[in-house]
């Protein structure tokens, strides 16, 4: 038993560390309470009904599986809108290397399912983007409440 309890201090161990550090790198992440799939299904549906263009969901766990390695169920998908990307891009260029947005939705070790994006203010600060910022405010307003429907269940 104590082994056990060793072992699963040293993930949540861990994963804090990773997650501290994911966050210094402008890393967002939440806790979903739903699996993977489902979590990502239910952000699709939202960008859809939003108007987001969706332009690839990438699932690695299939691509590990395909040169027979083990990957947890993770997910990304890639998606935008070209009225509030191209104006950072019109600012500066190299933001394209961060555009269109990305979120990852993946299981842990514990079982536990995680949504992670990139903070647009991250964006703007790592491009030196200095005159979007209210721009960049309203995409993390957005990601923030399209993300929370994603991953919390409804009261």
């Amino acid at each position: 038993m104590r082994k056990v309890l060793i072992a699963a201090a040293m993930t949540a161990l861990i994963f804090t560390n990773e997650n501290v550090h994911a966050q210094s790198q402008g890393v967002v992440i939440k806790q979903s309470a739903f699996s993977v799939k489902v979590t990502l299904d239910r952000l699709q549906a939202i960008f859809g009904e939003k108007g987001i263009t969706v332009f690839a969901r990438i699932d690695h766990a299939a691509g590990a599986k395909r040169v027979k390695k083990d990957l947890p169920p993770t997910e990304l998908i890639i998606f935008g809108n070209p009225k509030i990307g191209t104006p950072l891009m019109e600012s500066s260029i190299l933001a394209g290397l961060d555009l269109p947005l990305k979120a990852l939705v993946y299981q842990d070790a514990s079982g536990k399912v995680f949504l992670a994006y990139t903070h647009p203010g991250f964006i703007t600060r790592r491009h030196g983007i200095k005159d979007r910022n209210k721009l960049s405010q309203t995409m993390s307003r957005i990601l923030i409440k399209l993300t929370d429907q994603a991953t919390k269940k409804k009261p």
